[in-house]
């Protein structure tokens, strides 16, 4: 039997629009939320949760002196229910460039797939890189293009881009509306449905400890980390690290990197004994 309630008509929640699109967002976001708050009392009535799409929640990028570092939880959640607990949302396109993502996470390994062989096949038939400017107006329009999709509840993404720009030897982090226009973060990104909750604590952050791009690895994991977890204390879709362990990557002038588990491990068990002492 056909299920003919509607869903939820966008991957993004309200909160994502409002963090990420802010006014510019105009009739698109306003639409999304008005056929949001129509929908949502009929999604409360479904029960089949299988048939439901699959969204990945909070991604954060912050800079650091060598570079940025990327941070994700690890849970997929489709409604009220936990899908999945062991999702990939930080995603290497090339050798210099990670896409984080949050939103339908089938529509976002379809916009992975794509960008890696746009990329390649750009190199391979032109004979040089994609320039930087070039990679972030193809993500342009593939957000852009999933818009008619969106507004029929199949699903959007509104991803992070961070690259390594050797020409200009920093790490750069650029953030994306649902349309796909793009902006570019001085110090940090989020995205997802706890991004809102944590977007003052950034502030805090630079405002009290310092610039992000001036600290350490070290001190930027541990801040990035810290942030995961306050976006987890207070947004139900956003995973802790209770059961598994969030995904953390780098890139630098040397590439990309994976932080080793034993490293996170040892951030973890610090914040843990923060909590439990009160920060």
């Amino acid at each position: 039997m056909t299920d003919n309630k509607p869903h939820l008509p966008c991957a993004c929640t309200r909160r994502d629009f409002l963090f990420k699109a802010g006014s510019g967002f105009g009739g698109l976001a306003l639409s999304c939320l008005i056929a949001q708050d129509q929908a949502r009392a009929d999604n409360s009535r479904i029960t089949n949760h299988a048939s439901s799409e699959i969204h990945g929640t909070t991604v954060i990028a912050v800079k650091y002196r060598d570079g940025v570092i990327n941070v994700g939880d690890r849970r997929a959640t489709a409604n009220f229910a936990v899908m999945y607990d062991k999702a990939e949302k930080v995603l290497p396109i090339d050798d210099y460039t990670l896409l984080a993502i949050s939103g339908s996470f089938a529509r976002a390994m379809e916009v992975v797939r794509y960008l890696r062989h746009s990329f390649k096949y750009f190199e391979r038939s032109q004979l040089q890189p994609m320039s930087l400017d070039g990679k972030l107006s193809e993500l342009a329009k593939v957000i852009a293009a999933g818009v008619p999709a969106a507004l029929q509840g199949i699903g959007g993404v509104i991803p992070i881009l961070t690259t390594f720009d050797r020409k200009t030897n920093e790490g750069r982090i650029f953030f994306y509306d649902g349309m796909g226009a793009r902006f570019e973060s001085t110090e940090f990104g989020a995205a997802g449905s706890g991004s809102l909750q944590i977007r003052g604590v950034f502030d805090y952050v630079v405002k009290t400890k310092g610039p992000f791009h001036d600290m350490s690895r070290a001190d930027a994991l541990r801040e990035a980390l810290l942030l995961l977890d306050i976006a987890a204390d207070l947004d139900a879709a956003t995973g802790g690290w209770s059961k598994v362990l969030p995904l953390a990557k780098t890139i630098t002038a040397e590439g990309i990197a994976d932080v080793p588990e034993d490293e996170l491990r040892n951030v973890v068990g610090e914040l843990n004994r923060l909590g439990r002492n009160g920060l």
